[in-house]
C-alpha cells in the first residue's frame, strides 16, 4: 500500500474543521443576541416598574414608600428579588412642582442574569397629587 504525503493542493479533512469553526462563531453570535435581548428586557421592566412605583408612589392617599414597594414587587415578579434589592423614592421640587422620584439601582445582566451588581440606574418621576 502507497503512503500518501499531502501537499499544499490537499484539502481532505477540511469540511469538518471549516464546520467545526464556522459552528463556534454562529454559537457565540447566538448567544450574544440572545444575552442583549435579555439585557433589554430587564432594562425595560426595570424602567417599567419604576415609573409604575414613581405613579403609585405620587398618588395623594398613598406614601413614596408605596411607590418603592410597588416597584419591588413587579421587579421581583418579572425578574426576580436580586433585581429589587435597591429601590429607593424621594420627593423632589422640578420647576417648582413637587415630584415623585424612584431610583432603581439593579445588577445589569452579563452572562444569564449574572451581572455586575448596581451597573443599572433607572430613575422615574411622577407629579405628586394632593387633596388642596
Amino acid at each position: 500500500m502507497p503512503l500518501h504525503v499531502p501537499n499544499a493542493s490537499d484539502d481532505r479533512g477540511s469540511g469538518p474543521v471549516e464546520f467545526v469553526l464556522v459552528g463556534v462563531l454562529l454559537t457565540l453570535l447566538t448567544l450574544a443576541v440572545l444575552q442583549f435581548g435579555l439585557v433589554v428586557y430587564v432594562r425595560n421592566v426595570v424602567h417599567d416598574a419604576a415609573v409604575e412605583g414613581a405613579y403609585r408612589g405620587a398618588l395623594a392617599d398613598q406614601t413614596p414608600r408605596d411607590g418603592v414597594a410597588r416597584a419591588r414587587e413587579l421587579i421581583t415578579r418579572a425578574v426576580g428579588a436580586g433585581y429589587a434589592r435597591d429601590v429607593t423614592a424621594t420627593e423632589v421640587l422640578v420647576g417648582g412642582a413637587p415630584v415623585v422620584r424612584v431610583t432603581v439601582h439593579t445588577p445589569l445582566p452579563l452572562v444569564g442574569l449574572v451581572g455586575a451588581p448596581r451597573a443599572l440606574e433607572v430613575s422615574a418621576d411622577a407629579p405628586a397629587e394632593n387633596f388642596d
